[in-house]
């Protein structure tokens, strides 16, 4: 935990504030339920017996740790202490503010998650592998003309071809590449007109998955 979350209590610096907890060391056993259950650092054990090394790290109006000891060893001031500082400080007002802040943080993180939810739904990148006759230079134009009017653009295209004369004789061969989205947009409305341009071509698609 930062320093500068245990130096003051909404604004106030801590150590203005007289609440913090003692330990009796007679009625002490070193069970170390204190130590163990305080999540501020607050106690320490020496010779088995616990003591408030951080006095001033404790939260303003927390006694859990008292609650919880088995022999009632600890001991906290009365609860006027901290409703006196909560009038003389004005803390309600000041209590109001920082939850107005809280709520706005807490609303553009469900904004930012919501984001991303629906940024993970989207389809940016798919990897395709159709297979046929690529002898026609018609259908890498028509693929230029297809995403001319798209966002999108063709990756990593490979073309795999038995031999360069049976290319000539349009032998089946595969080609694969990868349809991207060049604005972060989904690309499924583009899909089916790709396939279908495929299929115009006596193409077969061999396999399709989205990245």
């Amino acid at each position: 935990m930062a320093s500068s979350d245990l130096d003051s209590w909404h604004g106030i610096p801590r150590q203005e504030i007289p609440w913090f907890p003692t330990v009796d060391a007679q009625a002490c056993i070193g069970c170390e339920l204190c130590y163990v259950t305080c999540g501020r650092g607050v106690y320490e054990l020496k010779e088995r017996k616990a003591f408030a090394a951080q006095p001033y790290a404790c939260m303003v109006g927390c006694s859990t740790c008292a609650r919880v000891c088995p022999t009632e060893a600890i001991r906290f001031p009365d609860g006027d202490v901290v409703r006196r500082v909560e009038r003389e400080h004005k803390i309600l007002q000041i209590v109001r503010e920082e939850a107005k802040a809280k709520r706005t943080r807490q609303e553009a993180q469900r904004a930012r998650a919501s984001a991303e939810e629906a940024l993970g739904r989207l389809t940016c990148r798919t990897r395709l592998e159709i297979a046929g006759a690529f002898g026609s230079k018609h259908f890498l134009r028509q693929l230029q003309d297809l995403i001319a009017d798209f966002p999108v653009d063709l990756v990593n295209l490979e073309l795999r071809v038995p031999t360069v004369r049976g290319l000539a004789e349009r032998v089946p061969a595969f080609m694969r590449f990868e349809v991207v989205s060049t604005g972060q947009a989904d690309i499924h409305a583009f899909l089916p007109l790709l396939r279908d341009l495929a299929r115009r071509n006596g193409f077969v698609l061999v396999h399709e998955v989205g990245l």
